[in-house]
């Protein structure tokens, strides 16, 4: 018995680790382990021998049982101390600091833009987002049956029965500021309106609120070669590039007259879009004269006074720009979403107010 607490115990207290500790654990008391096998032939002892043996093999086995358990600990302990040894890691270091504040890219490339026109000389002009219906339609020259104004392109507000007040809109283009602005400061005027916008519509390009800018320059001799300076002076800025080529197709707009889409020259490599070189042709905005019909509504004498109007969409031009592919991601992604393209916390006063972060 003794022979067998000696070969075991210090077998156990030079395990070196557990794969040879379990193997000592098998030979001692396993199944088939010696201290195992001992206890096996009580069954063939007398009841005194029984009585003298089982005690001490009892004994024995725990013995071994708690060798065996506290150097199993004891291996653990030196084999965390290692890892930590070679993981060492100062947790008392400071974390690293990640700011949570961002700015959203519809309100940075509005700032973008209002400074762009800042330095040609465009203020801001404002309005309300629910119109009536003459200063959405009516004052821009368009009639009753136009689409835009069914209620299929349009949100009407709902009117109580009886209610004889003139119909109004959630506004579908910040075109209506530019009346209000001109009924105001009269002629000459040079003013840029961006704002929400609204429309009965929802895929990957279009949304039931999405932002516009719209721009209004009226003088004595206004015409559309200050038009085509302005849009390329804002794209060079806007883009960051120097070559820019812009084309300029007729098109029809109630508002103004002539009227012309407006393509940008641009290139696709490698799904990137590159403005300003290239063989292809994108369409970034609308513009024209302004109709003598809406200086008329606005208060401002067509005879003496003419002028441009252009407008596009704010949201639009932020994919075009930082590349990207969805423009319903801008109003239900987080902030992950908006780091991945780039835009962080500034510390710097924003025209949306106050500092970003």
């Amino acid at each position: 018995m003794d022979e067998l607490r000696q070969k075991y115990l210090g077998a156990i207290a030079d395990a070196a680790d557990e794969p040879t500790l379990e193997e000592l654990r098998l030979q001692a008391v396993g199944k088939k382990g010696e201290v195992s096998l001992r206890m096996r032939e009580l069954g063939r002892m007398t009841p005194e021998e029984r009585q003298e043996m089982g005690p001490k093999l009892n004994a024995l086995k725990d013995e071994i049982n708690s060798a065996l358990a506290a150097k199993k600990a004891a291996l653990a302990d030196a084999a965390l101390n290692e890892r930590l040894r070679a993981e060492w890691l100062d947790v008392t270091l400071p974390g690293r600091p990640r700011r949570q504040g961002t700015i959203h890219p519809v309100s940075q490339v509005t700032d973008e833009i209002t400074a762009i026109f800042a330095d040609m000389g465009f203020s801001v002009a404002e309005g309300p987002q629910i119109e009536s219906d003459w200063f959405n339609f009516d004052a821009l020259n368009i009639p009753p049956e136009h689409p835009a104004r069914q209620e299929h392109d349009t949100f009407f507000m709902s009117r109580a029965e009886g209610d004889n007040r003139p119909p109004h809109v959630l506004r579908t283009h910040t075109s209506p500021v530019q009346i209000r602005a001109m009924q105001e400061t009269g002629a000459p005027i040079r003013v840029i309106a961006p704002g929400r916008v609204y429309r009965c519509d929802y895929d990957q390009t279009h949304t039931p609120m999405f932002h516009q800018v719209e721009g209004l320059a009226i003088g004595r001799d206004i015409s559309m070669a200050n038009l085509k300076w302005v849009l390329e002076e804002f794209c060079r800025a806007f883009f960051e590039v120097e070559g820019v080529e812009l084309r300029f197709r007729a098109s029809h707009f109630p508002f103004t007259e002539p009227s012309a889409e407006v393509d940008i020259r641009c290139s696709w490599a490698d799904g990137s879009l590159k403005i300003g070189e290239g063989d292809d042709w994108m369409e970034i905005l609308g513009s024209g004269m302004v109709h003598p019909k809406v200086l008329s509504a606005a208060g401002v004498d067509p005879s003496q006074w003419q002028g441009f109007a252009f407008g596009m969409g704010i949201d639009r031009i932020a994919m075009l720009k930082y590349g990207i592919p969805d423009l319903r991601a801008f109003f239900d992604s987080d902030l992950r979403w908006l780091r991945h393209y780039g835009f962080s916390a500034l510390d710097v006063p924003t025209l949306q107010g106050g500092l970003s972060a």
